[in-house]
């Protein structure tokens, strides 16, 4: 049932219809290198082979799961004999660095036309000198609608499953619970009418499908979009958005205690000063799944994440962090002041080590007139209050102290003393 032309092909209209890249290529005979990169199910084999038989080219098709370096030799030696030809390579982010490399020179010369298939980001996944020798094309998941012409057509195609009755109901779950997959939404068609010998109901269709499998690759692109989203939803105040991201990580097998982590630098990054407490309360939740486990432990994660949504936000230690961070790369070197010096010799004392130290607990004003930063550094401000929660205190706080610093070098007596 592979469609064999752009017309039968359902779905990516942006690349496909009239006047786009693809359609372009076909019409001028002219096909480049590139890369299809999209979830599973969306056309991307398919494509590849309607591109090359459109345009009168050889294909040589490999999976990057099993083909090595030998099978990218083997197909320029049949380029060369056949005056060049396209390269396929499915799932093209599983070649290492070394393989990716091995085509290099071959596409640069226009020997083999290069196709590669992957669902990861190529921007991660390919190495930049192949992926700057070929244009990437993004492939959408399909939409139901077009899953639902797809399954139709299954119906009455000679190589699909002529004779199958399906249910209007049955093809709309199908068509909803695929993901935007063709291939899962045919597969389970089909086993849907074995198991009711030629007759597809709601209940088969269910039955076929199992368990959902969400759309959710540990430690790939849907995977980073569903963390990011989860934390954005957390330090925007979305507490039914958070829910529901940190719900959908874990029922796709996502690590609890990763997710503790993440939503205890969530704490950390953007709550901070703001809720003091939010740090406590993170440990204790990652503790209470330590000792619970699944899923009793899950209901800890989700109160954390309920706590974080709903806490009043600050990032000023987060930014006050990176503030510091930079001025040391700027200033690596910088002197620490002698005043403020350990002086743990006799030498060190001579050399004025700790000399005119002041006390805080004996004399808080010349605790205050006193360098702590060092030469040329003393203006520099790195940490700001905001004025969310706890941390509106805070605010006040150092505005009261930066003002007494500042009083304390000028020489200027506080205000209760003569």
């Amino acid at each position: 049932m592979r469609p064999r032309t752009l017309d039968d092909l359902v779905g990516q209209e942006h690349l496909t219809g009239a006047g786009r890249p693809l359609r372009k290529m076909l019409e001028n005979k002219n096909l480049h290198s590139h890369i299809l990169w999209g979830p599973p199910g969306t056309g991307k084999t398919t494509l590849a082979r309607v591109l090359a038989e459109g345009v009168g080219q050889k294909i040589v098709a490999l999976s990057a799961v099993s083909a090595g370096v030998k099978d990218i030799k083997e197909a320029v030696e049949k380029a060369r004999a056949t005056g060049g030809l396209v390269l396929f390579v499915d799932e093209v982010h599983r070649f290492n660095k070394a393989q990716q490399d091995a085509l290099l020179p071959h596409v640069e010369s226009g020997l083999l036309t290069f196709i590669g298939a992957t669902t990861e980001n190529p921007s991660f996944e390919v190495n930049p000198a192949l992926r700057s020798r070929a244009r990437v094309y993004v492939l959408n998941p399909l939409e139901p609608s077009e899953i639902q012409k797809v399954l139709t057509r299954a119906l009455s195609h000679p190589e699909g499953l002529p004779g199958t009755e399906a249910e209007p109901e049955a093809l709309k779950l199908l068509s909803e619970a695929a993901l935007g997959d063709a291939r899962r939404a045919l597969s389970a068609l089909e086993l849907a009418s074995m198991l009711g010998q030629g007759k597809v109901t709601a209940a088969l269709v269910k039955e076929a499908l199992g368990k959902g499998t969400l759309l959710m690759d540990k430690g790939g692109e849907a995977f980073y979009d569903l963390i990011s989203a989860l934390h954005k939803s957390v330090r925007g105040n979305h507490v039914d958005a958070a829910l529901y991201y940190l719900a959908r990580m874990l029922e796709g097998g996502a690590d609890p205690l990763y997710l503790a982590r993440r939503l205890t630098r969530m704490a950390l990054e953007d709550i901070g000063l703001a809720d003091p407490n939010a740090i406590r309360v993170a440990m204790a939740a990652k503790d209470t799944y330590d000792f619970l486990g699944s899923p009793e432990g899950e209901l800890a994660l989700a109160e954390l994440c309920v706590y974080l949504a709903l806490a009043p936000k600050s990032n000023s230690v987060y930014s006050a962090w990176s503030n510091a961070q930079q001025a040391v790369r700027d200033h690596p070197d910088a002197q620490v002041p002698l005043n403020i010096r350990n002086a743990p010799t006799g030498l060190m004392k001579r050399l004025g080590y700790g000399k005119g130290y002041a006390y805080y607990h004996q004399d808080a004003e010349a605790s205050f007139a006193q360098q702590y930063m060092p030469e040329g550094l003393e203006a520099f401000t790195l940490y700001q209050a905001t004025g969310e929660g706890w941390e509106e205190k805070v605010r006040e706080r150092l505005k009261q102290l930066r003002q007494r610093f500042a009083k304390a070098r000028s020489g200027e007596k506080p205000e209760n003393q003569s």
